[in-house]
């Protein structure tokens, strides 16, 4: 890779041993993906829950913020995703003392090296959405598939080293959805439904990853009417690049990239059509059983408007089964400020803040509560449990929060 006179000082380790290994990190990632040089970013956001650092990840952060040679901290605004609880939930989740004890050295370390501990994976919602042709370094798959179709930034998925050393130089690797060549349509989806509800348009994300396949592969999609807002966004491309490892769409007309067709698309691209037969199979395909233990709202968390629906469809229950909503640290005080927790909790449900549920130890709180039967309205979240051990199935907010008040999936 070429380096600038910075880069080089960087890698001869003039500013420290810390700035040094995190270059040296991307180099080596740099190399790989054959990226001719660097390009300065202006965020980074990093995945690092405990869960997946484990034991050996903790410490290598802890040995990064114990240096007392050069320069340790980030040098450009630096945040993090969901962590591994919420500290004040954690008893009724059953989190170990050695879960919560991991937890709290990886933020630790975390705070000493200067990242925000925002907690969040709708930081496009709550902390400062990135802006078009904005370089940046994301590792949420949802948040970068988010930033770059909706807002119209560039970044890749950055894996946790990866982005923290963007943290800690300021740049990374030119290569991928950084280039305006790799950000060009590659298939053309046609639309024949425009979804209705948070799960359908999750459903309809999940059947258009599918028909991507790869994270090269950049649909162009047309037929949606109207103007979907902010949430149905956030689950279609969450499903997407969960269901697909797409990082990068189009909708002609309304992404910014894309004000007409021609502009992302070259012509002669294959042609794929999807119903809404499409979209009910696709939900279909999870719903093995009637029978609910449990009701999570998660991944992504939930937007202030979330809540609010789900408080209003909560009132005047009484649950058989756990309900858990969980939402960002941003957004948590407007939901008890406004009574939204209140009502959702009176009813028997659980807010929670600053976790996600697959990434908060999902195996183990199954195996402590004795959950296998879940039902959510995240396309995402079904598309993950299945590896945890659970049933999952996917249903709109009414019909999952009717069955946490009845024990039974319509």
């Amino acid at each position: 890779m070429k380096l600038n006179d910075e880069e080089q000082d960087i890698l001869a380790g003039k500013q420290g041993p810390v700035p040094q290994k995190a270059l040296q990190h991307q180099i080596m990632v740099g190399d790989f993906f054959g990226a001719a040089d660097f390009v300065p970013v202006t965020q980074a956001h990093i995945m690092a829950d405990t869960e997946s650092l484990g034991e050996a990840g903790v410490q290598w952060l802890e040995a990064l913020a114990a240096e007392k040679n050069g320069r340790r901290r980030v040098r450009i605004p630096t945040i993090t995703d969901p962590r591994g609880t919420d500290f004040a939930k954690a008893a009724f989740l059953r989190h170990t003392k050695a879960m919560l004890t991991l937890e709290e050295r990886a933020i630790a370390a975390f705070v000493k090296l200067g990242v925000l501990m925002t907690n969040t994976c709708i930081n496009y919602q709550t902390v400062q959405p990135a802006t078009r042709n904005e370089h940046v370094a994301y590792g949420d798959t949802g948040v970068v598939i988010y930033s770059n179709s909706v807002c119209g930034a560039r970044s890749n998925f950055e894996g946790g080293p990866s982005a923290l050393a963007a943290g800690l130089t300021g740049r990374t690797p030119r290569y991928g959805f950084h280039l305006p060549d790799c950000r060009r349509a590659t298939l053309h989806v046609r639309v024949e439904y425009t979804p209705a509800t948070l799960n359908e348009w999750g459903a309809l994300g999940g059947v258009i990853g599918r028909l991507a396949g790869n994270y090269w592969a950049v649909p162009v999609i047309e037929g949606i009417e109207g103007a979907p807002g902010s949430d149905a966004l956030k689950h279609f491309g969450a499903a997407m690049a969960s269901f697909g490892s797409t990082a990068l769409y189009h909708l002609v007309g309304l992404t910014p990239e894309a004000s007409r067709y021609a502009d992302v698309a070259p012509a002669g691209l294959p042609t794929h059509r999807v119903t809404r037969a499409d979209i009910e199979a696709l939900q279909q395909s999870y719903h093995v059983t009637d029978e609910v233990d449990v009701v999570v709202f998660s991944a992504p968390q939930l937007s202030l408007l979330e809540l609010r629906e789900v408080a209003a469809l909560c009132e005047g229950r009484q649950f058989k089964v756990p309900l858990l909503a969980i939402t960002s640290p941003q957004v948590k005080p407007d939901c008890d400020r406004m009574g939204y927790t209140e009502i959702i909790e009176t009813a028997g449900g659980t807010v929670l803040s600053g976790m996600c549920f697959y990434q908060s130890y999902a195996r183990e709180m199954a195996d402590a509560h004795g959950w296998k039967r879940l039902a959510t309205n995240s396309a995402k979240l079904v598309n993950i449990l299945g590896g945890y051990g659970y049933q999952p199935m996917i249903a709109s907010m009414q019909a999952c929060v009717e069955a946490a008040a009845t024990g039974k999936l319509k």
